[in-house]
């Protein structure tokens, strides 16, 4: 039997994987910081001794991009050293290793979808940081599936559904215009959805390496708004915007779409259309959102 440690178990992805698993009857145990500490390899290895772990699920980062900008040790210290130190750790004890990353491993330039092999090179701090931490779990772990994942909202943390329901609620009260950047492509990804394939993946047991894992399809910002305050029934204007308008410390990918190939090769895909998983989303949350 599995016994499965969630790092980061209290973060929006944390959160959702111990609900998952607890789901599954799977014995999971889930830790955050300060409990455990990615970055204090010395602290780690004896947490990890004492539970001893088969499966470690990575779900620790920070993730604030623009934050990374201005924090850029920080970035390096969890995203990639932290990284480092449970690939170390769970060579010891013999488990295998599920890490996240993200489409800002990508500049954006080009028009067509990411492949897991096409060529990374990332704009901000943030996803830096996040392509050293894929590099050195390469390095160091024997057994583990790097799972790049996109534009992720679900139940728990901070994210942009929540961020446009309550800017769309206040607006609502004088009809002042929502305005959404239009000119940055992605999908939207929702946790659960991460979850189920993760799950399929410790079922199946593919080859170790890096897998695209987001929901099928791509929209901009702009129409992900439009589609939230729709969902909730917010009566409320909503027009697009370009980057220069709003503008952020940290650059983005201009065109952050990925192409689940691995996963549609191996026939082990269980990622939805991304509306689909929004709706299935909002029906299951929108009474306590």
């Amino acid at each position: 039997m599995m016994k499965i440690l969630v790092i980061g178990s209290g973060g929006q992805l944390g959160q959702s994987m111990m609900e998952f698993f607890h789901e599954t009857s799977s014995e999971v145990v889930g830790l955050d910081y300060p409990a455990i500490d990615i970055t204090n390899r010395a602290q780690l290895m004896n947490s990890l001794r004492d539970i001893q772990p088969t499966i470690i699920i990575n779900c620790a980062a920070l993730a604030a991009v623009d934050a990374c900008e201005q924090e850029k040790e920080k970035a390096y210290a969890v995203n990639a050293i932290g990284v480092e130190n449970i690939a170390l750790a769970a060579q010891e004890i013999k488990a295998l290793v599920v890490h996240y990353s993200t489409d800002y491993v990508f500049d954006g330039d080009q028009d067509t979808p990411y492949v897991e092999t096409s060529r990374t090179n990332p704009l901000s701090v943030y996803g830096q940081s996040k392509l050293q931490g894929e590099i050195l779990l390469q390095q160091h772990a024997e057994h583990y599936y790097i799972l790049r994942i996109a534009w992720l909202y679900g139940p728990y943390g901070n994210h942009f559904v929540k961020r446009m329901l309550a800017l769309a609620r206040e607006r609502a009260k004088t009809q002042e215009p929502l305005k959404a950047v239009n000119d940055q492509w992605g999908t939207p990804t929702y946790t659960y959805d991460v979850c189920r394939q993760t799950w399929q993946m410790l079922q199946t047991r593919p080859p170790s390496g890096i897998y695209h894992s987001t929901s099928e399809g791509h929209t901009t910002w702009f129409e992900f708004a439009q589609e939230i305050v729709h969902a909730f029934g917010i009566q409320v204007p909503v027009l697009p915007c370009t980057s220069q308008e709003f503008p952020r410390p940290a650059k983005r990918p201009k065109f952050g779409v990925l192409e689940n190939q691995k996963l549609k090769q191996l026939g082990i895909n269980m990622m939805l259309d991304w509306k689909v998983s929004f709706y299935e989303f909002v029906a299951k949350y929108k009474a306590v959102l």
